[in-house]
């Protein structure tokens, strides 16, 4: 298996500091999206990998400024088909977060280089 397995999570940052959205709340948002990824690619070999130890999982949780940037993010994850969960809260119909499933850290750390740590 390739090197160090990694989940890079992103969240809207304005959902904080515009929306004014409890902590709790955001965090409830990425927690979701993680179970979710988790889930949906449970059957995936790098997956299965990441969750064998779960006391040393590596996780990145990274913002993006608004909702047009994570839709812009949601895009190019597609296009070079990295396997991800939009979190769309319901019912409200409204993205709050990208988690990736785990991938060995050198295949998908491009797609993330330009985002900044989540500062909450």
């Amino acid at each position: 298996m390739a090197g160090q397995l990694i989940q890079y999570v992103v969240v809207r940052a304005d959902l904080l500091k515009t929306l004014n959205w409890p902590v709790g709340s955001v965090i409830a948002q990425a927690c979701h999206a993680c179970c979710a990824v988790t889930y949906l690619y449970h059957n995936d070999p790098h997956t299965q990998e990441y969750l064998k130890d779960l006391d040393n999982m590596h996780k990145v949780v990274l913002e993006v400024p608004d909702e047009s940037s994570l839709c812009n993010l949601e895009l190019k994850l597609k296009e070079h088909h990295v396997l991800h969960k939009m979190w769309i809260e319901q019912p409200e119909n409204f993205p709050t977060c990208i988690v990736v499933k785990p991938y060995p850290k050198e295949e998908v750390q491009k797609y993330f280089k330009k985002l900044k740590l989540f500062k909450g």
